[in-house]
C-alpha cells in the first residue's frame, strides 16, 4: 500500500490485485473508514467479512491467504 488516496483511486479503476484489495479493505475496516466513505466501501467490506476473507477487526484471514496463493499458482 502506497498512499491511501492513490490506493482508493486504483481500486476504483480496477487496478488492484486480490491481495492489494484485501489489504486496502483491511486498512479501511481497522481505521473505521470503511463505514464513513461512500456506501459501496462499507458494503464491500461487509461482503469480504461475510465471505470469510476479512475478520471483523480488519485482518486478512488464513482462508483468504490460501485463496490468493491458489490464484497465484494457477
Amino acid at each position: 500500500m502506497k498512499d491511501l488516496a492513490i490506493d482508493l483511486m486504483s481500486y476504483e479503476a480496477g487496478e488492484l490485485d486480490a491481495r492489494d484489495t484485501l489489504d486496502l479493505f483491511g486498512l479501511l475496516v481497522r481505521s473505521g473508514m470503511a463505514w464513513t466513505l461512500q456506501g459501496s466501501y462499507g458494503r464491500t467490506a461487509n461482503e469480504l467479512m461475510h465471505l470469510g476473507y476479512l475478520t471483523p477487526d480488519g485482518r486478512v484471514t488464513e482462508f483468504a491467504e490460501s485463496m490468493i496463493k491458489e490464484l497465484v499458482t494457477t
